[in-house]
């Protein structure tokens, strides 16, 4: 090769290093951009999903406190106004904060709050009845406190499966 043909590659080779160096550069900066727009969405998505779970684990487990309260109160014939507008307050958070968490949520959370929200509810429309003296047959407020009993390894569960999709590990 002649110097003038070196000569001759190395400026068209420098004049496309100066032409495609800011595209090379813009798309590189794009990519970098998206990547970090990426790890934000995710971090937003863990977050709200961590959000999510803690309050459905305190309303749960706050429905069930006062549903055990409750229960305690109606057997000792103690049972006050003031009692059920509490308890009701707490129905209606643990609902709301349910249905905030099933959009974003994966299905066996979801599945596994199923699973406490059968008992909670079993248990509150027992207190309701021992409450307003319609009570079935073999229904009492002992009867009820030892069914409530079943949610205790489902409230267990779940927030065990919600610390594991955090990767919370023990």
């Amino acid at each position: 090769m002649t110097a003038e043909v070196t000569a001759m590659i190395t400026a068209v080779v420098g004049v496309l290093g100066t032409l495609f160096a800011p595209v090379l550069s813009q798309r590189l900066t794009a990519r970098g951009r998206a990547e970090e727009a990426e790890a934000a969405e995710r971090r937003r998505r863990f977050e709200e999903r961590r959000d999510a779970y803690t309050a459905m684990n305190r309303a749960s487990r706050q429905f069930h406190t006062l549903l055990k309260d409750a229960l305690h109160r109606i057997r000792d014939g103690v049972y006050s106004e003031e009692d059920r507008d509490r308890l009701e307050e707490v129905r209606r958070d643990h609902r709301d904060r349910y249905a905030e968490a099933q959009m974003v949520v994966p299905e066996r959370i979801l599945s596994a709050s199923r699973a406490v929200n059968e008992v909670l509810a079993g248990v509150d429309a027992a207190a309701k009845r021992l409450d307003r003296g319609l009570a079935g047959e073999g229904e009492s407020a002992a009867q009820a406190l030892l069914d409530l009993k079943e949610a205790e390894p489902r409230l267990s569960t779940m927030r065990r499966m919600m610390r594991e999709d955090l990767g919370v590990r023990d």
